[in-house]
């Protein structure tokens, strides 16, 4: 039996082990390592300590703020339409502006001149290869204020149109919205492409228009932005080919001389950079694109 049982537990557990004489660790060290042990074994008792009393207190807290929200009741929101005829109450107002400020990128970008020019302004980086010089925060900031140059005539329209009279209590919040968006409307529709118009009127069902009124912005701002986008590709592609055409002369050049492993890229660029800044080329990209807009 004896025989048996050892065989088995040498099945399970393998082989005996062999006795292997480790050198003795110095008291010093061992001592050391014990107070480490007794120090860390306090210190998790301190934070499972502290861990526990806070978790009862955010109970705590969060119980009193439950009782004490039944206890004054569920303030009611009121969506009702009061005042004058035609205004819609505070909390319409309030959510309406809330959405407005949510979709201010949305408005500046697709309903403006900023899509044209900040499509420019990076294929014009592109084209010199200067990766981030000018860096993003430039160009933005350059483009929205010459987005609020080109856009002043439209704001000030809208200014006479819609808000000074509301203001004056001469029409109501609704009739300030719909003049507000005519001069936007008429904006948008002068830099538009027919054909891109007139597609998005065929898939809404618009047969004929009276005025640019008529048109309603679901459709104008589609069709505004393929037009942009159009025109930005152009303007892209002109100023990309002289910087192009460097590239492949810079490239033929190295070749020729036998230098292939220096990236003409590199050589290029300086190239680049004094033609553009020879032929004044920020001065005549602005100019373009502000005479760009009718």
């Amino acid at each position: 039996m004896t025989a048996l049982r050892t065989y088995l537990l040498r099945l399970l557990w393998g082989p005996k082990r062999r006795n292997v004489n480790l050198p003795a660790v110095p008291v010093e060290v061992r001592e050391q390592d014990s107070t480490l042990f007794r120090y860390n074994r306090k210190v998790m008792q301190f934070f499972n300590r502290f861990i526990s009393v806070f978790l009862l207190a955010l109970a705590l807290t969060l119980t009193l703020g439950v009782l004490s929200v039944q206890a004054q009741g569920i303030p009611q929101i009121d969506l009702s339409v009061g005042g004058e005829e035609g205004d819609l109450s505070l909390a319409l107002q309030a959510l309406i502006i809330v959405t407005i400020l949510s979709f201010g990128p949305a408005f500046v970008t697709m309903m403006t001149s900023f899509t044209r020019i900040i499509v420019v302004f990076f294929f014009l980086r592109m084209g010199l290869g200067t990766q981030q010089s000018p860096p993003n925060q430039v160009l933005i900031g350059l483009a929205l204020f010459m987005t609020i140059f080109i856009m002043m005539p439209t704001f000030n329209l809208i200014n006479e149109q819609a808000i000074q009279p509301y203001i004056n209590d001469e029409m109501t919040q609704m009739e300030a919205l719909t003049a507000a968006a005519t001069p936007l409307k008429e904006f948008m529709v002068r830099q538009t492409r027919e054909k891109d118009l007139i597609f998005f009127m065929d898939m809404a069902g618009i047969n004929t228009i009276g005025t640019v009124e008529d048109l309603p912005l679901f459709v104008v701002v589609p069709s505004y932005i393929m037009s942009e986008l159009r025109i930005a590709f152009q303007i892209g592609f002109m100023i990309y080919l002289p910087f192009m055409v460097i590239d492949l002369v810079i490239a033929s050049i190295l070749l020729a001389m036998g230098i292939m492993f220096l990236p003409p890229v590199l050589v290029s660029l300086p190239f680049k950079i004094l033609v553009f800044v020879l032929t004044d080329g920020w001065y005549l990209l602005v100019q373009s694109m502000v005479r760009s807009f009718n």
